[in-house]
């Protein structure tokens, strides 16, 4: 780990190794270097490092609006002020996010004696309480649109289509399905084909696959010549308008990107994300007859109740009762 920091504006510092710290965490050496650790050798996974840096970047940002320089000065109702006014302008998760960011830094820095004590502790974050989840889902004809309308002619077609069924058959999230899947994680058991997702927590989760996702697998994996590769990523970049595959997974950016020109190419005027496909996929297997702690299963959820956020079920129920109003 680099010891080496260069100052960046007048908010923050940057290490050596290109993170950047706010003024506020890094007043002397050891408060740096423990902040520094929290960021890189405590935190793994590379959304969750990049939210808690943001929440403390900001709340670095507002101290020093209010000549908090030092981290002693910090009290309980200046995390309670902070908090307060933050409800005014983002959403309650977001603010709960960056709560528990902060409370998880300054607990750190209390175990590295960097701090007498946690200010965040006492301070109680906005009451959340959801019973649906907020993703949209497409209908089951519409998510058949979708794939259908994928011009398969090109490799570029055959993994947008092969990508797009993983997230709706498997249930899985963008980031296993993308980011981290490799072609050694498509494989064949008792003569049906299986993939391996690696979700989060360094959890590896496996699922067969559906009929349809399997034949979109395989044509893929054939016609771009992967199965050579076993350690290669599965879902991967391409080399600007050449059409081929570079040796990188594709991002969250880049599937969200290609999502949103598929479903606009296919008609679809639902603002989908990543995640929609797999609320769709959760939603009509409960439609059709599945079971909601199998549904736990499938999606590797640790709670059934996270899974029933996204069963979307009793949105058409609510739109055919709507409809009797016959005015």
């Amino acid at each position: 780990m680099s010891s080496e920091f260069t100052v960046v504006g007048e908010i923050g510092v940057r290490a050596g190794n290109g993170v950047a710290l706010p003024i506020l965490f890094s007043r002397d050496r050891p408060t740096e270097k423990r902040v520094l650790e929290f960021f890189t050798a405590n935190i793994r996974n590379l959304h969750t490092r990049r939210a808690y840096m943001k929440a403390a970047s900001e709340l670095a940002t507002w101290c020093e609006a209010r000549s908090l320089g030092q981290l002693q000065d910090l009290q309980p109702v200046h995390i309670a002020t902070y908090i307060e006014e933050m409800q005014w302008q983002r959403s309650i998760p977001s603010v709960k996010v960056h709560l528990a960011a902060i409370r998880a830094l300054f607990d750190w820095l209390v175990v590295g004696q960097v701090m007498s004590s946690n200010p965040a502790s006492v301070v109680r974050g906005p009451k959340y309480s959801i019973k649906k989840g907020k993703t949209s889902v497409l209908t089951a004809d519409e998510a058949s649109t979708l794939l259908e309308s994928i011009d398969t002619k090109s490799i570029i077609g055959l993994r947008d289509r092969a990508l797009i069924a993983l997230m709706t058959y498997t249930f899985a999230r963008v980031g296993a399905a993308a980011e981290k899947t490799r072609i050694e994680d498509v494989y064949t058991q008792g003569r049906r084909m299986w993939v391996r997702l690696h979700e989060k927590g360094g959890k590896l989760h496996e699922m067969p696959c559906h009929h349809k996702l399997e034949a979109f697998l395989e044509q893929y994996i054939r016609r771009a010549s992967l199965a050579n590769d076993p350690k290669g990523f599965l879902f991967r970049t391409t080399a600007g308008r050449s059409g081929g595959l570079t040796p990188r997974a594709m991002s969250q950016s880049d599937v969200f990107r290609m999502i949103r020109r598929r479903a606009n190419d296919a008609g679809i005027k639902t603002k989908i994300c990543c995640h929609t496909f797999r609320a769709t996929g959760i939603t009509e297997y409960l439609r059709n007859g599945g079971k909601l702690e199998v549904a736990q299963q499938m999606a590797n959820h640790e709670s059934a109740r996270t899974t029933g956020l996204y069963d979307r079920r009793n949105d058409q129920v609510s739109l055919d009762e709507v409809e009797r109003i016959l005015i």
